[in-house]
């Protein structure tokens, strides 16, 4: 049956034990000074839910015996004094052979009191002795509930009867629940709980799936297919890559053979093999620079070549291509060597013949003094400005650049003699008849000493030299009527150096004219035109003997 609530505050409500008396009837007979009075909360909040757990040394209600809880107040005072319990340990009719009291009816005075187990009942007894309050042991305090929460739902003395059941087992015995406080269990304690849920509640849906939630395998064709795709990636990162490698450093590609066709190819002045190989490239002659390069490095003879035009073939391996361009009949030029002493039309002339450029446009240039390039102090002259020399002129190359090439190569080699500009004319001019007289270069430095002397006394030159070309004439001989010419460049006529050279010194005449041998010589004779041999004189009877060995000598060659 169901008891009222004792006063002094909500309480549970015990069901009926075995013997028919309930927990709370046996707790009714305390005395008030004994059972402290729980103060009210200010507004009901439901506990928080803990799992029942047993402990060691508590009691299940089941086998407690029913006694006057008078009796047991009654002796709490000699029981609380005494330092240790009973032999047994045990409550009163708990197994010790004493019957328990019959139902309804106190125990006697002298009935002993029951042992307070020592791990509940000395919690529950509060500390008087000074030492630290256990924060399990701290009275309960009611706090007012939140602003705006519904008024609790009314207690149901049924609903408090089965959730009271829910602590008991089936050991009969009287079970004392202490709640955990604990706030670090309760939280792990709903943490298993809420995974096992979980875990429930994802193995239902599990079964429920059935076969759809089994993974499914996946089929042939689909992995054929990521291998296709696959293998397409792959090709195109490497043909990609090697095609952007390509296009950032060409690989060197070669021909093979010696080829075919022909192409002309020209060579700069100042090219280097890299250069002349890139000019190949763009004619098609080769492939690639590299092949011709590397052939290059094993042939010394690479670095000479020559600037100019050469005839080449299309599509050569790089090595062919070297040896063709170091065969000199690939080179397309035309060399023309101008000869010491050639007077302006003989240079022409042979300018006409090498170069097959016609004679009337080389004409054409050589009296135009601007056209030729003349400088200033050639006084319109052409003669001697024409520096004999090799030239290799090219077969586009004008007639006005063959011309103007020669100028500049005179002009150049006064400058590096130091000549000034206005004796240039002077020394020109002079050169001119020592490279006609004399027939060595160790006889231009007496021969220079000669003039310089004769022009020093106000003596003609007297030289066959001039009078020739005065007259247009060749040879080394003159007639009486020859001299008798009144031109200024005869030297017979005319005194001192004619107004210009009567053809093209070279660089050894140029030097005799500024550097001229010391020596008191006023004549000279060549004797022997074979050999070459001058005899120079100081008196004209010493002149007079070396004329008469010439013209032995003329009477022993008449031709």
């Amino acid at each position: 049956m169901t008891l009222p609530t004792p006063p002094g505050g909500r309480g549970q409500h015990a069901a009926p034990d075995a013997a028919g008396q309930s927990l709370s009837a046996w707790a009714a007979g305390l005395p008030r000074q004994q059972a402290p009075a729980r103060p009210a909360p200010a507004e009901w909040a439901p506990p928080a839910p803990a799992p029942p757990r047993r402990r060691a040394g508590v009691i299940d209600r089941h086998e407690a015996p029913d006694f006057p809880i008078a009796d047991y107040a009654r002796h709490s005072s000699s029981s609380a004094d005494s330092s240790s319990d009973d032999a047994t340990g045990r409550m009163p009719g708990l197994g010790d052979g004493t019957p328990p009291p019959p139902p309804g009816e106190p125990a006697g005075p002298g009935a002993p009191l029951p042992p307070r187990p020592r791990s509940t009942w000395s919690r529950m007894q509060r500390r008087t002795d000074g030492a630290p309050v256990d924060p399990d042991d701290a009275p309960t305090v009611a706090h007012p509930a939140v602003a705006g929460t519904p008024p609790p739902p009314p207690v149901d003395a049924h609903a408090e009867e089965d959730a009271e059941s829910l602590f008991d087992d089936h050991t009969g015995g009287l079970e004392v629940v202490v709640a955990d406080d604990h706030p670090r269990r309760s939280r792990r304690a709903r943490r298993a709980a809420e995974h096992h849920e979980e875990h429930d509640s994802a193995h239902d849906d599990d079964h429920a799936a059935g076969d759809d939630a089994k993974p499914r395998r996946r089929r042939p064709v689909a992995v054929v297919l990521s291998l296709v795709v696959l293998a397409a990636l792959v090709a195109g990162i490497v043909f990609g890559g090697k095609a952007l490698i390509d296009l950032v450093n060409p690989a060197d590609e070669d021909y093979t053979g010696q080829g075919t066709g022909s192409v002309d190819i020209r060579v700069e002045e100042g090219d280097t093999l890299s250069d002349i190989g890139s000019t190949l490239v763009e004619a098609d002659v080769i492939a690639s620079v590299g092949p011709f390069v590397d052939a290059a490095e094993t042939r010394p003879a690479a670095t000479g070549i020559q600037p100019g035009v050469y005839g080449m073939r299309q599509q050569m391996s790089g090595a062919a291509a070297l040896d063709l361009l170091l065969d000199p009949a690939t080179r397309l030029f035309s060399r023309v060597t101008i000869p010491e002493g050639f007077t302006v039309a003989r240079v022409l002339q042979r300018l006409a013949e090498e170069t097959e450029t016609p004679i009337e446009e080389l004409n054409a240039v050589a009296a135009d003094p601007v056209a030729l390039g003349l400088p200033a102090y050639a006084n319109g002259l052409a003669e001697g400005w024409l520096f004999p020399a090799t030239y290799d002129f090219e077969p586009a190359t004008t007639p006005q650049q063959m011309l103007q090439a020669m100028v500049a190569r005179t002009v150049q080699t006064l400058d590096e003699l130091g000549v000034p500009e206005d004796q240039r004319l002077r020394v020109i001019t002079e050169a001119s008849l020592v490279q006609a007289e004399a027939a060595s270069p160790e006889d231009m430095g007496m021969v220079a000493q000669v003039l310089d002397n004769r022009i020093a006394i106000g003596m003609p030159l007297q030289l066959d030299s001039t009078v020739n070309y005065a007259s247009g004439k060749d040879g080394v001989t003159t007639t009486a009527e020859d001299r008798a010419n009144p031109s200024p460049y005869n030297t017979y006529y005319a005194r001192g150096l004619p107004p210009g050279a009567i053809g093209n010194p070279g660089e050894d005449a140029l030097n005799a004219v500024l550097n001229p041998t010391p020596g008191p010589w006023i004549y000279f004779v060549t004797v022997n035109l074979d050999t070459g041999e001058t005899r120079f004189a100081v008196t004209a009877d010493e002149h007079a003997a070396n004329v008469a060995l010439f013209q032995q000598w003329l009477r022993d060659n008449p031709n």
